[in-house]
């Protein structure tokens, strides 16, 4: 998978320090009520999403940073459900860690997170992004999946207690733009003509415009609209429904009113569909 078939790079290592500083400040005041709350996880509590936000840490920093084997599917087990599998394990073995304990492990698990990642070549090659296609991917897109990872959660704990959103754009606009280089790997079973375009813009200041084009017997992505020349399917949305849409919060039947579709069908309904997360 090359750079430039998923568009410029980005370095998301700036954010995880500050995004992880506002998600504890965040727990360390939270009532024991608050942490019993169901988020949309389901069948999460705060209480255990916080855990599985640990445990996100915890395995990078062994397996990336410090080159520990880390389990693996069992035999016929799919990728996917191999993921869901071990974090239904974690998150029911750290019900034992009290909740001012496990913020004090996030603290600590968090500077080492944003430690790690500034000690990383993002123009490496590490392992595939699954929702980014199958191949080998960038550093730069598993850091930028990682913070995305940690944003969503972070929101999806916010709005079960209650708490204002993470929605500044210094936060969200990054999100976006990573969740943006699954397109065209969600348009990769759409082969139209050569040079054949797909416009897919999020308003606001957390937005932007990304275009897909088919050229080579593949889709690559680039920021912007594609040079000013009309594409042949152009979707359109706001920030908050895009997010919610690519990791499944919402899903495309329930989000249609809010996604203005133009152009070719087949094409505007496999980016309506795409996925930036495991499902």
């Amino acid at each position: 998978m090359s750079d430039s078939a998923l568009g410029p790079a980005i370095d998301a290592r700036p954010l995880f320090t500050r995004e992880q500083e506002r998600l504890l400040a965040l727990l360390d005041g939270l009532s024991a009520e608050q942490w019993r709350a169901p988020t949309a996880c389901a069948g999460w509590s705060v209480r255990d999403l916080a855990p599985h936000i640990l445990g996100d840490h915890l395995g990078r920093l062994s397996g990336g940073r410090d080159g520990h084997a880390r389990s693996a599917p069992r035999e016929g087990e799919a990728f996917n459900a191999f993921i869901h599998r071990v974090n239904d394990e974690w998150v029911p073995a750290a019900a034992r860690i009290s909740p001012r304990l496990l913020v004090e492990m996030l603290t600590d698990a968090a500077a080492r997170i944003a430690a790690y990642w500034e000690s990383v070549d993002l123009h490496a090659t590490g392992l595939p992004v699954s929702w980014a296609g199958p191949e080998a991917a960038p550093m730069w897109l598993d850091c930028a999946r990682d913070y995305t990872e940690y944003w969503v959660h972070q929101q999806q704990i916010r709005e079960a207690v209650g708490a204002p959103r993470l929605d500044e754009p210094r936060f969200r606009a990054p999100v976006v733009d990573a969740f943006m280089r699954a397109l065209p790997h969600a348009l990769r079973d759409v082969r139209p003509p050569e040079g054949t375009r797909v416009r897919y813009a999020v308003t606001g200041d957390s937005g932007g415009a990304w275009t897909a084009t088919r050229s080579a017997g593949r889709w690559a992505l680039e920021r912007g609209d594609g040079g000013g020349q009309e594409p042949d399917a152009a979707l359109t949305t706001d920030a908050d429904t895009f997010w919610r849409l690519c990791t499944r919060d919402t899903v495309p039947e329930e989000a249609r009113p809010l996604v203005v579709r133009e152009g070719d069908e087949a094409l505007t309904e496999a980016a309506a569909r795409m996925v930036s997360i495991i499902v």
